[in-house]
């Protein structure tokens, strides 16, 4: 599905703009006014689908990682935990609150004493980004946005 349109005098034809090309144009254009910086992986990892984190409170850390059947690379501090998962997980998914979805897995400056706490026995560094949203859904109480009733 594009977008077309004509050119200034109704000749020729617009670019046509697929959803994902549009998506990851509003992305770019969103900055974060705090200092920031990216997860340093472990070096020996491979992240063939990009990387993003979900950043949950530290309450929730453990009780996420006793119910995920996978799980990548997990940091933390005394703050919260990050969940590192492909780029665009977030894509058609509103993550529950207190969850706060990352581009690029960034993370204030300002986290205090942030380390890794859980990493995978393969190359790859993410957790499953649907269970991960199940577990959180569970933990938080939040129906999942799929399962919600529609409202006209």
């Amino acid at each position: 599905m594009g977008v077309r349109g004509t050119g200034a005098a109704g000749h020729g034809t617009a670019p046509v703009l697929a959803l994902d090309s549009l998506v990851r144009l509003g992305r770019a254009r969103r900055t974060s006014g705090a200092s920031s910086r990216t997860l340093a992986l472990p070096e020996d990892m491979t992240v063939p689908l990009g990387c993003d984190a979900v950043t949950v409170p530290a309450l929730y850390g453990p009780l996420l990682l006793s119910r995920l059947p996978s799980v990548g690379c997990v940091y933390a501090d005394r703050a919260d935990w990050w969940w590192i998962v492909p780029s665009d997980s977030d894509v058609a998914l509103a993550w529950p609150v207190p969850a706060r979805y990352s581009r690029g897995a960034l993370v204030p400056d300002a986290s205090d004493g942030l380390g890794l706490v859980h990493r995978p026995r393969g190359s790859v560094p993410y957790t499953p980004p649907i269970p991960l949203y199940l577990a959180l859904c569970q933990v938080t109480g939040t129906i999942p946005a799929w399962s919600r009733p529609l409202s006209a």
